[in-house]
């Protein structure tokens, strides 16, 4: 299996969309406050009661509405081909753009927007996280942010094998979203001074 990872434009977006980016939940990492708060917070594994499939592209935005919703010229969509036919992998990153949230307002960090791999090829995500970084290192970058879910314990276990640490636990951030208000984000940073 010959895979490579192509850089790819706005206009092929959908091809991008065709990797699906959905899993089973089978445990989330419930928040458990320290003397309310101020001993910290401890993520404790936890199974839920009934499993079920988390499909992010199911929700109001998917990669098709990026270029709707903001000035995507200063961001990378990447596609991991495998044998220049089928594409199993994707990512983008987010750099440099008025009215992103998660940039903090930051010239010096990227945000890791989106990852996601066809079952069949997990070990993909490495490649495309890598490729990420190093975009993101040659932009002058310093951090590269990763926002995921408590939901989502594999993607957890992965930025953090990869290097990355939690920075930020938002307990109530998606509160406004009722779907998803029982959720709590979680923010990765990796650190692109360490090579």
């Amino acid at each position: 299996m010959a895979i490579k990872i192509e850089e790819i434009g706005p206009s092929r977006l959908d091809e991008y969309r065709s990797v699906p980016i959905r899993f089973e939940v089978k445990s989330v990492l419930e928040p458990v406050l320290v003397n309310y708060g101020l001993g910290g917070i401890l993520l404790r594994e936890t199974p839920v009661e009934k499993p079920y499939i988390k499909d992010y592209d199911s929700y109001e935005e998917t990669p098709l509405d990026w270029p709707k919703k903001f000035d995507v010229s200063k961001w990378v969509f990447l596609l991991a081909m495998m044998n220049g036919v089928t594409a199993v992998g994707a990512a983008a990153v987010a750099f440099d753009t008025t009215g992103v949230f998660m940039l903090e307002a930051r010239k010096n960090l990227a945000v890791l927007w989106d990852i996601r791999v066809r079952p069949e090829a997990r070990g993909v995500g490495i490649m495309l996280f890598r490729y990420a970084a190093n975009w993101s290192r040659a932009q002058g970058c310093t951090q590269m942010k990763i926002e995921t879910q408590n939901v989502n314990v594999p993607a957890c276990r992965f930025y953090q094998r990869m290097g990355a640490t939690l920075g930020e636990i938002h307990r109530f951030g998606y509160a406004a979203v009722a779907e998803v208000a029982h959720e709590v984000m979680l923010c990765w940073y990796l650190d692109l001074r360490i090579v």
